[in-house]
């Protein structure tokens, strides 16, 4: 069933609209748009549908294809609303929060983003019903502000502690392109990825292990880093450069705290030469950063799980350029850099590792550089 479809049957009326925001893939730069650090995602096909029009009343409802569930809530304050529905009233609170009059609305949702796999479906969902909101209102709400509202209700209203990747990816990215965020200054710029063009592929596997996103492992990565900059006298990880590294960590008398200063700070610097190289034109050279990216996650960051750690390896002995997990962690999915033909030949034989070991099977897919969110 179509989100328009789902909102007929709901509300027993059409739709004003349909609004759709993408999942995301993020090629390079993990953890570290919290450290006011450097990101390079890049919008999947897969995307949210909202159907939105206006409500009878001064609430909010929203249904999904995916819950049989339909929420509806009024003017709400964080955490009065839980479950799936609270990124829909986070985002309708934000607006308040910020000023906004915002119109009440009844929305029906329809997804093909996965969920739990790490390539932000929350996001999308956010996205999708901002992004409606903004337009059925009239809202002055420019599309550079606009992943700083949505991360904002994520943050305070579900209480989810990301940086600001996924919703910049979501609203900002363009299709054909990967987005390079400095994710201290909101900076943007867009970075030629047509891999086709080159004869490559990213193909994205599903690690089809458990992915909790919302989870203390995430806060506790979160608060090493503030730790870390804390005791080295800087506003955030992003302020120490490679060449600074050694003298940092000698200052930092934690083991813990070492390592994961160590990845946010080598990290920081992969995705300034994978963007070098991509300027460049130079694709096939960025397969190494990423593989040293998922070997920092994996050593200094401590999030990878062996499902992933084993799709990495698979994907390497394939002949794969690089491969690295992609997303916060503790499972979802990684991401390989493959010739176009080779991409099926990769995908088996991840699946053929997973199944030597018992594995549940993974899924995969080759993605694609989409748009961001938009009125359809």
């Amino acid at each position: 069933m179509s989100a328009s479809e789902a909102f007929q049957e709901a509300y027993g009326v059409e739709p004003a609209g349909l609004w759709a925001a993408p999942g995301r893939v993020n090629l390079i730069g993990e953890h570290t748009d919290y450290n006011d650090g450097f990101v390079l995602p890049f919008a999947l096909p897969q995307r949210t549908v909202a159907a939105v029009g206006p409500a009878p009343d001064d609430r909010w409802s929203v249904c999904s294809t995916l819950t049989g569930e339909p929420v509806t809530f009024g003017i709400t304050e964080p955490g009065e609303v839980t479950g799936w529905g609270a990124y829909v009233a986070g985002v309708v609170w934000a607006l308040r929060d910020a000023g906004f009059d915002v119109p009440p609305v009844r929305i029906a949702i329809d997804s093909d983003v996965p969920l739990g796999s790490g390539l932000s479906s929350s996001a999308a969902l956010e996205s999708a019903v901002l992004t409606a909101l903004v337009d059925l209102g009239g809202l002055d709400l420019p599309v550079e502000k606009r992943p700083a509202l949505a991360q904002r209700a994520e943050n305070l209203y579900v209480g989810a502690p990301t940086g600001i990747l996924d919703q910049s990816a979501s609203i900002r990215c363009q299709a054909g392109r990967a987005l390079f965020l400095d994710c201290r200054t909101y900076q943007v710029e867009q970075i030629p990825f047509d891999l086709a063009a080159e004869g490559l592929a990213i193909l994205v596997i599903n690690s089809n292990a458990p992915h909790q996103h919302v989870d203390g492992e995430y806060g506790a990565r979160r608060k090493s880093c503030e730790a870390s900059a804390a005791v080295l006298g800087v506003a955030a990880l992003r302020d120490v450069g490679v060449d600074e590294l050694p003298a940092a960590l000698e200052r930092l008398d934690d083991d813990v705290l070492r390592k994961r200063t160590r990845h946010i700070v080598t990290e920081n610097q992969r995705v300034l030469d994978t963007v070098t190289l991509l300027r460049s034109g130079r694709v096939r050279e960025i397969g190494p950063l990423l593989t040293a990216s998922h070997a920092s996650m994996r050593d200094d960051f401590e999030i990878t799980v062996a499902q992933v750690d084993v799709a990495v390896q698979a994907s390497l002995e394939a002949g794969a350029y690089g491969a690295r997990m992609t997303g916060g962690g503790f499972g979802g999915c990684v991401l390989a850099l493959v010739d176009s033909d080779r991409a099926e030949a990769t995908a088996t034989a991840v699946a053929e590792a997973y199944a030597e070991r018992d594995f549940t099977a993974p899924t995969s897919w080759v993605a694609v550089a989409g748009p961001g969110a938009t009125r359809l």
